[in-house]
C-alpha cells in the first residue's frame, strides 16, 4: 500500500478523493468520533474575517478552487455538497456599522449594502442595520462526509477503529501498523497530532468551540445570519447551526452550560420566529499559532506526513491543500512554502 491516511475528517476525505484520483492505494483509519471538529463545524467559506473586515488569506484562490473540488465531488457522490449563500451581517454596534461601511467605500467587492435594511424586521431584532456579505459558500459536512465514508467503506479503504500510535513502526521508506504495510502515513487527525511525538512540536494552538442545533422552519435557508454568533442553514430542511465561541482554555471537551445559556438568550432577544434547540455539542479544533496549516513530511522521517492545522477554516484550505500533498507524493511537486512543515525543520529535528 502506498498512503495510510489517519482521520478522515475533512481533511482525510480531501487527501483520499486526490490519491484516488492518482491511483495511490491507501487506507483511512478513523473511529467516527461524532464529536470531531468536521463534524461540529458548520462548513461556511466566508470571503472576509475579523473586526476590520478583511480579506481571508489566499481567498480568491480558494474560493475558486473550492467551488470546483465541492461540485465535482457532489456530483460523483450523487449529493449536493456545496451551495452558494449571502451572510446576513447584523452590526452589534454603531461603530462596526461604520466599519462595514468604510471598507464598502475602499471598493471590498465581497461586501454589499442592502436596499431595504429593515426587510429582516419580520424575523430578527436588530438595531443598526446589517451589511452583506457574498459569495459566501456552505459546504455540507454532515451529507459529505457520511457519504464518501460509505464510498471507502465499500471499496474496502476504511479501517473503523481509534488509531494506536504505541502500535506504529517507522522505516525510512516504509512504515507498519499492527499487520498493515505502507510507504507513507499522513496525520490528519486534528489536534491528536498535536500529542503525538512526531509533530507536538509544532505551533498548535487548540481552541475549543461549541454549537446548538436548531429547529426554525419558519427561517429561509438562503443566507447565514451573523449577529455575535452565526445562525448557518444545514442539510436537513427546517435545522441550523449555532455557534460558536473560541476558547483558548478550556477545563475539558464536553459541552457547558454556560454556552447554551448565553446561546438560548441570543436566540430569544434575536429571532422573532419560533425555534426548538435540538442539540448541544463541542469540539477542539486543530488552529495554529501562525494561522497556517501544517503540511508536508517530517524533515528526519520522510514517511511520516501531516495535514493539518486548518482551525475554522478547513472548508476552503483542506482541498486545495490535500491536492498540494497529493501532488508533492505523486511527482514530487512543491508545496506552499507558507504552510510547509519544512519551516519548522529546526524544532522538528533537533
Amino acid at each position: 500500500m502506498d498512503v495510510l491516511i489517519i482521520g478522515q475528517g475533512i481533511s482525510g476525505t480531501c487527501l483520499s478523493y486526490f490519491l484516488e484520483k492518482e491511483n495511490i492505494s491507501f487506507l483511512v483509519i478513523d473511529d467516527a468520533n461524532n464529536n470531531a471538529p468536521s463534524r461540529v463545524a458548520a462548513g461556511i467559506i466566508n470571503p472576509v474575517t475579523g473586526r476590520r473586515i478583511v480579506r481571508t488569506w489566499m481567498i480568491e484562490e480558494l474560493l475558486e478552487f473550492s467551488l470546483q473540488f465541492y461540485t465535482k465531488l457532489g456530483d460523483e457522490l450523487n449529493i449536493k455538497a456545496i451551495s452558494q449563500k449571502q451572510i446576513i451581517d447584523f452590526f452589534p454596534s454603531p461603530q462596526m456599522k461604520l466599519a462595514f461601511e468604510d471598507r464598502f467605500k475602499e471598493g471590498e467587492t465581497y461586501l454589499q449594502k442592502p436596499v431595504d435594511e429593515n426587510s429582516f424586521l419580520h424575523q430578527f431584532n436588530y438595531d443598526f442595520g446589517y451589511g452583506m456579505v457574498s459569495p459566501s459558500y456552505s459546504v455540507h459536512l454532515q451529507t459529505l462526509l457520511p457519504a464518501w465514508r460509505n464510498k471507502l467503506i465499500n471499496q474496502d479503504q476504511l479501517l473503523e477503529e481509534t488509531f494506536d500510535i504505541t502500535q506504529l513502526k517507522i522505516e525510512q521508506d516504509a512504515v507498519y501498523y499492527k499487520d498493515i504495510t505502507a510507504q507513507k502515513i499522513i496525520f490528519c487527525d486534528g489536534v491528536q497530532s498535536y500529542q503525538n511525538n512526531f509533530f507536538n512540536k509544532l505551533p498548535f494552538a487548540p481552541n475549543k468551540g461549541e454549537m446548538l442545533i436548531v429547529e426554525i422552519p419558519e427561517l429561509s435557508t438562503d443566507y447565514f445570519y451573523k449577529k455575535g454568533m452565526v445562525l448557518a442553514p444545514l442539510s436537513e430542511s427546517g435545522l441550523f447551526w449555532l455557534g460558536s465561541n473560541y476558547l483558548w482554555e478550556f477545563e475539558h471537551e464536553n459541552p457547558t452550560k454556560e454556552f447554551y445559556l448565553q446561546a438560548e438568550q441570543l436566540l430569544q432577544t434575536w429571532l422573532k420566529l419560533p425555534f426548538k434547540i435540538l442539540e448541544h455539542r463541542a469540539s477542539v479544533r486543530p488552529a495554529t499559532i501562525e494561522r497556517r496549516p501544517f503540511v508536508g513530511f517530517h524533515p528526519k522521517y520522510s514517511s511520516i506526513g501531516i495535514l493539518n492545522g486548518m482551525g475554522t477554516k478547513g472548508c476552503s484550505l483542506a482541498p486545495y491543500f490535500a491536492k498540494q500533498l497529493s501532488g508533492n507524493i505523486c511527482s514530487n511537486k512543491p508545496i506552499l512554502p507558507e504552510v510547509n512543515i519544512s519551516r519548522f525543520k529546526k524544532i522538528l529535528s533537533p
